[in-house]
């Protein structure tokens, strides 16, 4: 029985290597990524806390494995990193959810 799998840990090692196919986007993608996860309007701890919220919303297990290290090496606790992602969760199910209004419409109007 083979140990691989489609998601490969060491993927998130070799991340940087993206740069070596399309040099100019990969250098202004880490360019950018750079900059947004500097301190400003808000903390590297907030930012850290939102990317591990919209990790499980987009449900990328490298960035989740990425941000649960960020978060705690800049001062959140789990249960600040957990809150997070029920955040995401609670928006994630409202916008599911709020289809359904579109359904109850589409629905009302074909009993009539």
């Amino acid at each position: 029985m083979s140990d691989k799998t489609y998601m490969d840990p060491q993927n998130l090692k070799d991340f940087g290597k993206i740069t070596e196919l399309q040099e100019p986007m990969g250098k202004k993608f880490f360019d950018y990524y750079g900059e947004v996860f500097q301190e400003g309007a808000l903390t590297q701890r907030e930012k850290a806390l939102i990317a591990l919220a919209v990790a499980h919303t987009v449900q990328c297990p490298y960035c989740i494995d990425a941000y649960t290290s960020g978060c705690l090496e800049k001062g959140a606790d789990e249960e600040q990193m957990m809150e997070a992602v029920h955040v995401a969760a609670a928006i994630r199910s409202g916008s599911s959810l709020v289809y359904s209004v579109q359904m109850m419409k589409q629905a009302q109007k074909l009993s009539m």
